[in-house]
C-alpha cells in the first residue's frame, strides 16, 4: 500500500497561521480521490486566510490601512479626516492668523459661509492619526509638542512652541502653512493646549 501524494505544507500566511486540510483527513480515506477532492474544494471555497490578510493590511495595521480602516483609527484616537478650510479671506485682526487680511486688502465679512469641507488623503490622514496618538499619550511638555510638530511637518522648516509665561503659548512656523495645514493646526485638536491657556499661531 503506497502513501497518498500529500501536497507540501503551506508556508505561513501574512499573519503567521499555516493550515493544511490534509491534517484533518484520517489515513483510511487519504487515497480516496473523491473525498480528498471534495475536502480540497471545500477548503478552497471557505478558506478565510485571504480575508484575514486583507483585514490586517487594510484595517488593523495603521501603517498600511486605507479608506475605512483609517476612518476607524481616526475614531479611536479622536480625529477626523474632514476639515473646514477657509475658502475666502476677509478683513480681520492679527490674532486670527491665517484666515484674514489687514485693512485695505480684503472685504468685510458679509455673513456668507467662509469654509468648505476638505477631505484629507489617506497619507495625510495617517500622519494626523500618528500625531494625535502621540498627543494622547503626551505629557504636554514643550519637548513633546515640538516632537508632534516635527512629525506633522517633516522637512518643511522649523516649527516650535513657546511659553509666554502669562497663560499664553505660541506655535511658530518658519514656513508658510497652506489652508489645509492651518486647519490641521487650528481645528484638528492634535496640538495639546492646557485648559485656560490661549494659543496663537505665528508664521514667519
Amino acid at each position: 500500500m503506497t502513501a497518498p501524494p500529500y501536497p507540501p505544507d503551506p508556508a505561513p500566511n501574512a499573519i503567521g497561521y499555516p493550515f493544511s486540510y490534509w491534517q484533518t483527513i484520517i489515513s483510511q480515506y487519504a487515497n480516496s480521490d473523491i473525498l480528498t477532492t471534495l475536502i480540497g474544494d471545500f477548503n478552497t471555497n471557505v478558506d478565510q486566510t485571504r480575508n484575514f490578510d486583507l483585514f490586517y493590511d487594510l484595517i488593523f495595521n495603521v501603517a498600511t490601512a486605507q479608506g475605512y480602516g483609517l476612518d476607524v483609527w481616526g475614531r479611536i484616537v479622536g480625529v477626523t479626516r474632514t476639515l473646514q478650510v477657509a475658502s475666502v479671506r476677509y478683513f480681520g485682526f492679527e490674532e486670527q492668523a491665517g484666515t484674514t487680511d489687514p485693512f485695505g486688502q480684503s472685504p468685510f465679512y458679509s455673513g456668507q459661509p467662509i469654509t468648505d469641507n476638505y477631505q484629507l488623503s489617506d497619507d495625510a490622514f495617517r500622519v494626523l492619526i500618528y500625531a494625535k496618538a502621540l498627543a494622547n499619550i503626551s505629557d504636554g511638555s514643550i519637548a513633546s509638542i515640538n516632537q508632534i510638530l516635527l512629525n506633522l511637518f517633516p522637512g518643511r522648516g522649523n516649527a516650535y512652541v513657546t511659553d509666554g509665561l502669562d497663560m499664553t503659548m505660541t506655535y511658530t512656523f518658519t514656513f508658510t502653512l497652506s489652508d489645509v495645514e492651518l486647519a490641521i493646526v487650528s481645528q484638528s485638536g492634535v496640538l495639546p493646549k492646557p485648559v485656560g491657556v490661549a494659543a496663537s499661531v505665528v508664521q514667519i
